[in-house]
């Protein structure tokens, strides 16, 4: 029962998010707290001194950026739709979601690469959006420094948060205890079922922000729909393709090998790099992406990111689906 729930969780929580949204939208003032005990409990598994950067982090980034701008500067070139333009933009341009190491955990990837990857993503989204939006959307009012420290505390107390928090958990009961921090089979589970109820809740925003918009941008919709399933689908990808070719180390210690990350012990450098890096590059934060959009470009480039929601969670269920009918 538990294997079935797992493989299906991802589309029935967009479900259950989509049909009950007008009860689930008064619950997104708890998404930040569910967003950070999730990273609590993934960032536990981590040992804080095995975040290196690897090859594939600086392609994978560098991927992101030019395909962000390459587009909107395509779009812009030949169709002057800057609503699709500034929509596809947010698709390549979103960070790393804080989640997809609990995602690429599931599926064998390396737990520890992708959070490094994450802490990366986001940290160069605070410095690159500022620099460039000014640019896309001059009507914008922002300047680097006030626009740089307003994301970036969007981004630390849910990424810093948890993460200095489980380091001191590890740190007091190695003091303690004198023996290496383990998460044990129990809690290690908790980040997938809190990740799980995120997702009902997001689903039931996008739904809403849809529905209210549907009669005003309905060829809007429909084409960032359509566009944003193949951007989608090109991240995770080029993703995998990167990662496949630029192996990366992906474990801790050797004694920590199984226990830090089980499903990734039998698997070659190359497969975990490959499941890493798909993570890294298609599995994004739309909750800030959606808020950038709506601050500082056109509110309708929302929408991009809000359809990247349904798409990426489809596929992060087709995978979790083949991976648990794999074992």
């Amino acid at each position: 029962m538990k294997k079935l729930f797992d493989s299906n969780a991802l589309w029935l929580s967009m479900l259950i998010g989509a049909v009950c949204y007008p009860w689930l939208v008064p619950l997104k003032p708890i998404l930040p707290w569910l967003i950070f005990f999730m990273l609590f409990f993934t960032f536990c598994k981590v040992n804080p001194l095995d975040l290196r950067l690897h090859k594939w982090h600086w392609v994978v980034l560098a991927a992101q950026l030019f395909f962000s701008f390459a587009t909107y500067a395509g779009i812009m070139c030949f169709t002057h739709n800057i609503v699709l333009a500034q929509g596809l933009l947010m698709c390549f341009i979103m960070p790393t979601a804080t989640a997809a190491p609990i995602i690429a955990g599931k599926m064998g990837g390396s737990i520890q690469n992708l959070t490094t990857f994450t802490l990366l993503s986001n940290f160069a989204t605070a410095i690159i959006v500022p620099a460039t939006f000014p640019l896309i959307n001059p009507a914008a009012d922002m300047t680097f420094w006030p626009a740089f420290l307003l994301i970036l505390s969007r981004i630390s107390p849910l990424l810093l948060g948890p993460f200095f928090a489980a380091w001191l958990l590890r740190l007091g009961y190695q003091a303690k205890t004198k023996k290496e921090f383990i998460l044990s089979s129990g809690p290690a589970q908790i980040p997938f079922y809190l990740w799980v109820c995120s997702i009902i809740v997001l689903s039931a925003v996008v739904t809403e922000t849809t529905v209210s918009n549907f009669n005003d941008q309905l060829s809007n919709i429909l084409i960032l729909l359509v566009s944003s399933f193949f951007v989608c689908l090109l991240q995770f990808g080029l993703g995998k393709l990167i990662g496949y070719y630029l192996p990366a180390p992906s474990k801790g210690k050797d004694y920590q090998d199984v226990l830090i990350n089980p499903s990734a012990a039998p698997k070659t450098m190359a497969g975990v790099s490959s499941i890493t890096a798909g993570q890294a590059f298609g599995q994004k934060n739309t909750s800030l992406g959606v808020w950038m959009a709506n601050t500082y470009l056109d509110p309708m480039a929302s929408l991009g990111a809000a359809a990247y929601i349904i798409w990426q969670n489809i596929f992060n269920s087709v995978q979790l689906f083949v991976v648990a009918h794999k074992k």
